[in-house]
């Protein structure tokens, strides 16, 4: 392990060393991040804001934000092994149209749908991850967090309130993959959400609730992978010991779990009910964030 890791998960001291932090966690305390990890990623609540309140409601040490992103992988498999089959419709018929020449067919205009609205995600992941993967990031203070989550949840209510919920999976554009992926950029930042911000400008585009969570989760696939495997490989270079390699499977055994209940009860829920429990969710904890930290109650 080099000397700058070491520095990271004792004790934080260089800001610039990277934040191995959820070394100093438990295996009970993994693995209820894990469960944690696993129901607010595929939620509009923000995994990464609940990664870094919970553990400090607790007094647990902040797992960091390296830990965060490659916990995103739970999310990968549990998408891969929940929409198996449409990714397999639009996988076989993607290679059906290029070999066709038929650039109108509809799996294969999803697919660079796809890919272009994942490039926003990408860019704006490189350019904000050094800020990101240092100790105590000021982009990961409980103050932002909670601004984030209020602004968030007004977005979500506005969308709510305007949208008119009509259009389906087949309606969808690559337009719609465009606007959908430029919010999805947002999503770096502590307290915004990945699925919060793509489920809202689903709904501003007119999408079925249901519509917009599964054309969220399958947007956010190439997302969740490129961070994901980003961070391992970063974890990789650090010269993570097994212990840590042990800690980060069991996080990702139990996220991948209940990130699987997860999908199949939003969906669900969503064909039937509005998004409001999550708009007045994230209000109630940005608010108790913002007062915490403003009344000293809460470390930022």
């Amino acid at each position: 392990m080099t000397p700058n890791a070491v520095d990271a998960a004792s004790r934080c001291l260089d800001p610039h060393t990277l934040d191995l932090g959820f070394m100093q966690l438990t295996w009970l305390q993994i693995m209820i991040l894990g469960v944690v990890q696993g129901i607010t990623e595929l939620l509009p609540i923000s995994s990464t804001a609940h990664l870094r309140v919970i553990p400090g409601l607790l007094g647990w040490r902040d797992p960091g934000s390296a830990f965060s992103a490659a916990m995103q992988l739970a999310s990968f498999i549990a998408v891969i092994a929940y929409f198996r089959r449409d990714l397999r419709i639009l996988s076989v018929g993607s290679i059906g149209a290029v070999l066709r020449r038929d650039w109108t067919a509809e799996p294969f205009r999803l697919v660079v749908g796809i890919a272009i609205g994942t490039i926003p995600f990408g860019l704006a992941g490189l350019f904000l991850r050094p800020v990101l993967n240092e100790c105590n990031s000021p982009l990961r203070g409980l103050f932002l967090v909670g601004i984030a989550s209020i602004v968030m949840a007004l977005l979500l209510a506005i969308a709510e309130r305007s949208a008119r919920h009509t259009r389906g999976f087949g309606d969808l554009r690559t337009a719609d993959c465009l606007w959908v992926g430029l919010a999805q950029a947002f999503a770096v930042i502590p307290g915004v959400s990945r699925s919060g911000a793509t489920l809202t400008a689903g709904l501003f585009c007119s999408m079925r609730r249901d519509t917009a969570a599964r054309f969220s989760f399958l947007l956010g696939l190439p997302a969740i992978t490129l961070a994901g495997f980003y961070e391992l490989y970063v974890l990789l270079r650090a010269d993570l010991p097994a212990q840590g390699w042990l800690l980060l499977g069991l996080g990702l055994l139990t996220a991948s779990i209940t990130a699987f209940v997860v999908i199949y009860g939003l969906l669900h829920y969503l064909e039937r009910r509005s998004t409001w429990v999550f708009v007045w969710y994230r209000l109630f904890m940005g608010a108790a964030l913002v007062i915490g930290v403003a009344s000293g109650y809460l470390n930022n």
